[in-house]
């Protein structure tokens, strides 16, 4: 499939309130370590964006939506479902509600998205808390064996697997592009094409995070 530019990728992270998706974001893009300040919790949708160099292929921008796992706010993530191309459904392992709660997100997205446009990562949070741990590891790969993702546990505190979450769920859908299970759409903008002149890649790295203007 030939493209013009680097892709953009819209990816959201959900999961209900305290699970960690914004110390997950944090981590990830801005590095930011457990001796920082902890994030807010998150008041609607929050965007961030990261650049990635695979060893294959184009560039690749991730677009990546931190969501309020408040009901309150519900309304407002509930209008971003439809226009993503990647989810990772995030749970607390010292949470049973919050496990419990992953398959009510997953039917969420799938009652306004079509299933075969978006792919989903299963994510078990704070996994350095073994001693107050409420979900085994085994509990979590059936689940996402039966909602048909794979599944990761991480941790933002020790750094464990953050990276790895992130750059796994774009190589998939990466794969899925490329073996034309996913395709690039102009009407639709979890995938796109960037055409338009961007800095150069060393200078994106001195700036890695931040609000993206979307």
């Amino acid at each position: 499939m030939a493209r013009e530019g680097p892709l953009q990728l819209r990816i959201l992270l959900l999961g209900d309130a305290g699970v960690g998706k914004s110390s997950l974001l944090r981590r990830y893009v801005e590095g930011a370590s457990w001796a920082d300040p902890p994030p807010s919790p998150t008041v609607g949708v929050q965007c961030y964006t990261r650049m990635l160099k695979p060893a294959s292929g184009p560039r690749v921008k991730l677009q990546l939506w931190d969501t309020a796992g408040d009901e309150r706010y519900r309304s407002i993530t509930r209008s971003f479902y439809r226009n993503v191309v990647g989810v990772l459904l995030v749970f607390d392992v010292t949470n049973r509600k919050s496990f419990d709660h992953v398959e009510d997100w997953y039917q969420e997205v799938a009652s306004l998205q079509d299933l075969n446009k978006v792919l989903f990562l299963l994510i078990g949070h704070k996994s350095d808390l073994q001693q107050s741990r409420q979900v085994t590891t085994q509990e979590a790969k059936t689940l996402a064996g039966l909602l048909g993702m794979s599944f990761l546990e991480t941790s933002a505190k020790t750094d464990s697997n953050v990276t790895l979450a992130f750059e796994t769920l774009a190589c998939d859908i990466q794969k899925a592009l490329q073996n034309g299970e996913i395709k690039v759409d102009g009407a639709w903008w979890g995938v796109r094409v960037l055409h338009s002149t961007q800095p150069p890649l060393n200078q994106r790295r001195n700036k890695p995070s931040g609000q993206c203007q979307c």
